[in-house]
């Protein structure tokens, strides 16, 4: 293993790491569930384009979580050895390799694993083809990322749960910021990935631009592959006819090239670049992430997190644990692991504290809420399937004497301000004027 801006990068290949080690504390509780297992899939990527800034974060996230819960070391009420006193063991998979692969990855956790539950996917693409196949089985998992509102917006699911926020909040807010933040905008351009995710992106930030912009134009609006890597050509069609602002939700290895590669030409300075989900590249970017970049974090994560006794923990735990603080996906990851040890307890209380099945588990969080470290948690809309979040948008600055990107300016968005009301799909709610949005600043 080799040691990269203080992450851990594992091996291509697949990796299956068994935590399994049992507590002191567990021991001493002498709980009739000691000696049981409760077994979880974790899945994010490992390997490729989005591991080094986006999958490996998460997964240690997920590792330093894993091991505190089963110490009995977190904070209340998180703070029972394991899940119910039940020993935690975790299976970690390499979400690398495209959507049929997925599902047979899925199909193998919880057929030839026996995984209890699964957490996991960042691509939308993945998320989109592992859903119907959870249904199917009538297994329990847990979207952890993920960003499209096509998930529970095209379909109906009793097993499947997001336990975060949609990209729809990403885009509305980042256009409410430039709102708030009185920046004159006659045009926009935009550049996401072809698929999924980056078409719901440029659709709910276009859509959002049209009410509160209404006299914006809409200039380029490029869709290069997912993984491209070189945008030469686009940075050069993008330089030659410039917007007031430019709009991406571009992540990962992705969103790394595409900085590297126009900050030196010169892009940042000829337009307003807004990045719907660019938290988590600051700390590998560092001096190489040109300063007034308007970004969002996909919650109010990292560096626009919010104080609080459960935060200040969780920031320490990763931070000690990975040499980097935490950026948006261990956040997401902690929030999704958060859910499950209370629905896992609740579910196994209501059981007679007998393991849950998924039919019981899907009951506990159904419609659930709880704190996290970005703050509360609701399961609010799909009937209670799917999580709304406050988030955070603000500007970037680097600081030559922490050595780090610092975020100035920041506002904050409730979550009712910026996602959807229960029952109407996000689309027709933009296109409406947000009917029922409330504190928006």
């Amino acid at each position: 293993m080799a040691k990269h801006f203080g992450q851990t990068i594992f091996p291509p290949q697949r990796i299956r790491l068994r935590v399994i080690a049992a507590s002191a504390a567990l021991l001493v509780a002498g709980s009739l569930h000691a000696q049981e297992t409760f077994k979880i899939g974790v899945v994010s990527f490992l390997s490729g384009q989005a591991a080094e800034s986006f999958g490996i974060p998460a997964v240690n996230g997920a590792k330093a979580l894993v091991e505190a819960f089963n110490n009995g070391q977190a904070p209340a009420p998180y703070n029972k050895p394991g899940f119910g006193g039940m020993k935690i063991e975790a299976v970690y998979i390499d979400e690398a390799g495209g959507a049929t692969k997925q599902v047979q990855e899925l199909r193998n956790l919880y057929d030839r694993e026996k995984v209890d539950a699964v957490v996991g996917y960042v691509s939308s693409g993945d998320c989109l083809a592992v859903a119907p196949v959870a249904e199917e089985m009538k297994r329990f998992l847990i979207l952890y990322d993920c960003g499209t509102p096509r998930v529970f917006e095209d379909s109906k699911f009793n097993y499947v749960f997001r336990t975060a926020s949609h990209a729809t909040m990403d885009n509305v807010a980042l256009a409410r910021y430039l709102k708030a933040k009185n920046v004159k905008v006659n045009t926009f351009n935009m550049i996401n990935q072809d698929y999924a995710w980056g078409q719901d992106s440029k659709k709910d930030f276009a859509l959002s631009m049209e009410k509160l912009y209404p006299d914006a134009k809409t200039g380029q609006d490029q869709l290069p592959k997912f993984g491209a890597g070189q945008y030469g050509t686009e940075i050069s069609s993008l330089m030659s006819k410039p917007a007031d602002v430019t709009h991406s939700s571009l992540w990962g290895g992705d969103l790394q090239a595409f900085i590297l590669q126009a900050g030196p030409r010169g892009l940042f300075k000829r337009t307003q670049v807004v990045l719907s989900a660019g938290d988590h590249v600051l700390p590998g970017l560092g001096d190489k992430m040109p300063d007034g970049t308007i970004l969002g974090a996909r919650g109010a994560y990292g560096l626009m997190s919010p104080k609080s006794a459960l935060n200040d923990w969780w920031w320490d735990l990763y931070s000690k644990a990975n040499g980097v603080y935490p950026v948006q996906a261990p956040y997401r990851m902690a929030q999704a692991l958060l859910g499950l040890k209370l629905a896992v307890e609740k579910a196994t209380a209501a059981n007679g504290g007998k393991k849950p099945n998924s039919e019981r588990l899907a009951a506990a969080l159904k419609g659930a809420e709880w704190d996290s470290p970005a703050g509360k948690i609701r399961m609010a809309l799909a009937d209670g399937q799917q999580a709304i979040q406050e988030t955070a948008i603000g500007k970037t600055r680097y600081d030559a004497a922490k050595k780090m990107v610092m975020i100035d300016d920041i506002v904050r968005f409730p979550a009712e301000c910026v996602n959807p009301p229960s029952g109407m799909k996000s689309e027709d709610w933009i296109k409406a004027g947000f009917p029922g949005a409330k504190g928006c600043p």
